[in-house]
């Protein structure tokens, strides 16, 4: 995984976060200078922001209300895997919970570190193959894969297809579609919209996104129906 990545993204956040928290005190300032305009400025500020907050508490407690796609009915519908299970956990966890994605979990686990890196990571963007997905490569290959990630880590074939699947921002429905950099370090585009259908391809293998936009506590899941190699 490059951590340099993460670190990089973490670094931005922070800029804009304090960048938003001294506009927040410039605009406090002006206030203090005109009672009058502050008294207004509040009242037609204070309703807009209320609903935006309701909006915003509605959408967390349901996060049914942001998925799309036919897959999303096959998630669990209480307990830790189910959507509103996933929203209040890491990424790494909230799959782990999920019994669509047994295969990847036990992949993932299988390199030394990794989970927690992805749970300890600002925020992610992951495509994850259900287990249908990995069951299409030939179980030999698969084990040996697995194998491979125990002794190698983050050296191992893997790791690199693990990671080629991972992108280091958190993109919903609208922000995800375009190309994007892995952690890989190589290139997926993803196409179409959360009413005709996505996909997701690396130029070799183009994925059809079973169950997208759910929500996790860091990041973003899109549930699709293959295993992008990276192979060109």
């Amino acid at each position: 995984m490059k951590l340099h990545t993460l670190r990089r993204n973490a670094g931005i956040a922070t800029a804009v976060l304090a960048l938003s928290l001294s506009f927040a005190a410039c605009g406090s300032e002006d206030d203090g200078n005109d009672s009058a305009s502050s008294s207004k400025s509040s009242e037609s500020s204070e309703s807009p922001s209320d609903d935006m907050s309701s909006e915003s508490s509605d959408m967390g407690a349901d996060p049914a209300a942001q998925v799309f796609g036919d897959g999303c009915d096959a998630l669990p519908t209480d307990g830790k895997g189910s959507l509103k299970g996933m929203v209040s956990d890491p990424v790494a966890t909230a799959a782990s919970n999920n019994p669509l994605l047994s295969t990847l979990v036990t992949a993932v686990t299988s390199i030394d570190g990794l989970p927690d890196t992805l749970n300890s990571a600002e925020e992610l963007t992951v495509f994850a193959p259900t287990n249908d997905a990995f069951a299409e490569i030939p179980e030999a290959d698969l084990n040996a894969l697995v194998k491979a990630g125990q002794e190698q880590g983050q050296e191992s074939d893997l790791y690199k297809i693990l990671a080629h699947h991972v992108v280091g921002k958190n993109a919903d429905k609208d922000a995800v579609v375009g190309d994007h950099t892995t952690l890989a370090e190589d290139k997926i585009t993803v196409e179409g919209d959360a009413e005709s259908g996505m996909t997701v391809t690396d130029g070799t293998v183009t994925a059809k996104v079973v169950c997208g936009n759910i929500p996790t506590a860091n990041g973003t899941v899109y549930v699709i129906d293959k295993v992008l190699t990276g192979v060109k």
